[in-house]
């Protein structure tokens, strides 16, 4: 698409291509999802979920042309480590700023590990389209409660893990990458005011919601996929994306190793271990802080 374009034009031919696809490969996922409860056996019902995740990857992939297709200006300044494999298991992780970040990360890992699924809020199973494709797919939905909830009905304690145990026994048949924003939400000035973050241009890390799926999934969990996005530009919203006023995105990947005590140990019950994992993930967290005020400072030179 050429960028001499006026940016809504671009928005306004990009939109509806990228909307059109998402309903054509969400309603083939609807269609052939209740074939997984029809059928007999183990091996027919993750033969059903192979072709579900096939034409998730072909809904990526296709995505991925019509980016490149209608925003050719962006500049995709991506480093990936070599021994990505798509016959492997990986925890992913990355830092969270704008919804640019989900189509970054796709666009970047599609093709390249097994298809990325997310860890989603309960509500967002009523979306139109989106929400029934992602429960076929196996994505977690998981239900927070507030304190004050939590204070008049103790009896939920705890909901949030189970349905974390329960989602990963999907995983551990077929390679998946599973995908966490460890700040659970995205980065703002006022939040990192409010939260009194450590860290410069990050969040504080939830680290319980990766330290229960490292748990359940086990050693075949391979490797943790460690992934920094910053936008030189300053944080786009989806619009600056659509309407192709995004010139650079910036992507540092690291393959890191798990710490193998993280397979055996129990999070919550373990003392000693929770605090071994809260300091792993601190050190990866400032190390990812340290990273991205290097990349702000190559930008001003």
């Amino acid at each position: 698409m050429p960028g001499f374009l006026p940016a809504p034009l671009i928005a306004l031919l990009f939109l509806p291509v990228l909307t059109g696809n998402v309903v054509i490969f969400a309603s083939l996922i609807i269609l052939f999802m209740p074939l997984r409860f029809l059928m007999p056996t183990h091996a027919s019902r993750a033969r059903v979920t192979a072709l579900l995740i096939f034409f998730a990857s072909t809904w990526c992939g296709l995505n991925k042309r019509i980016i490149n297709g209608f925003l050719p200006d962006i500049d995709w300044d991506i480093e990936l480590p070599p021994a990505l494999q798509q016959d492997k298991w990986y925890f992913v992780i990355a830092n969270h700023q704008s919804w640019v970040d989900i189509h970054v990360l796709f666009y970047v890992f599609t093709g390249r590990i097994p298809f990325l699924k997310y860890f989603l809020k309960q509500e967002l199973i009523w979306l139109p389209f989106l929400g029934p494709c992602m429960y076929a797919l196996d994505f977690p939905f998981m239900k927070r409660y507030s304190k004050e909830k939590l204070e008049k009905h103790p009896e939920l304690k705890g909901k949030d893990v189970e349905t974390t145990r329960r989602s990963c026994e999907k995983f551990r048949h077929t390679p998946v990458s599973v995908m966490n924003f460890l700040e659970g939400t995205r980065f703002t000035e006022l939040k990192h005011q409010q939260q009194q973050s450590p860290y410069r241009h990050l969040l504080k890390p939830k680290a319980g919601g990766m330290a229960f799926t490292l748990s359940a999934l086990g050693e075949q969990m391979h490797r943790l996929v460690d992934v920094t996005i910053y936008y030189p530009g300053g944080i786009p919203t989806f619009m600056d994306f659509a309407c192709g006023r995004i010139r650079r995105i910036t992507i540092r990947v690291r393959q890191r190793e798990i710490p193998p005590e993280a397979f055996s140990c129990d999070y919550e019950t373990d003392t000693e271990f929770r605090t071994q994992f809260q300091d792993w993930t601190a050190t990866l967290w400032a190390e990812k802080d340290a990273e991205l005020e290097q990349l702000r400072a190559m930008e001003k030179q």
